[in-house]
């Protein structure tokens, strides 16, 4: 697996304490002091590895923090021989922009991570992930990531995680191109 984005590693340390038989690589454009897994620095925009290299990619809220959030999906999609999994937001309902701008904000900006705010609606996502040739194998929308009341205001929807099988870019993406 790899990690794109991974931070301190946090997250593929959890998943390798429960599955020790899954080797995790993580990139990241910042290094992190005390990185639970090995981090290899990138430029954020071309992932340094071979096409197909990786059974599967994790962007886990990492998208919304680049400028150019297509080419980084199309650059998952080429490492990834099975699924590509995206733990993102979704730009949904009555002041979602500044409640993820905040969120973003208070989790980021001390560690110096770039705040891009790229914060697309679902269509938008649905749209990207057909023309890169992703199809959703599972969605999850519903997370619970925070207690009661704190999710009804920075949970409310706004998050969702994807597991995307890899498959052919759509046809239309392809005449347009």
């Amino acid at each position: 697996m790899l990690d794109v984005g991974c931070g301190d590693g946090l997250l593929s340390a959890l998943v390798q304490s429960k599955r020790p038989d899954v080797e995790v690589h993580g990139i990241d454009v910042l290094p992190r002091d005390r990185a639970r897994i090995g981090v290899e620095i990138f430029d954020g925009a071309h992932i340094p590895f071979e096409n197909r290299a990786f059974d599967v990619v994790l962007l886990s809220d990492v998208l919304h923090h680049t400028d150019n959030p297509v080419a980084l999906q199309r650059e998952a999609h080429r490492v990834a021989s099975q699924f590509v999994i995206i733990k993102d937001h979704y730009r949904r309902g009555f002041a979602a922009a500044a409640r993820l701008r905040f969120m973003d904000w208070v989790g980021n900006a001390r560690f110096g991570v770039a705040l891009e705010y790229n914060y697309w609606p679902e269509r938008q996502w649905r749209t990207t992930w057909e023309e890169i040739g992703f199809r959703p194998k599972n969605l999850v929308t519903r997370i619970g990531l925070y207690p009661v009341p704190v999710n009804w205001v920075f949970g409310a929807h706004l998050h969702f995680i994807a597991v995307l099988n890899k498959c052919e870019p759509s046809a239309s993406y392809s005449i347009r191109t």
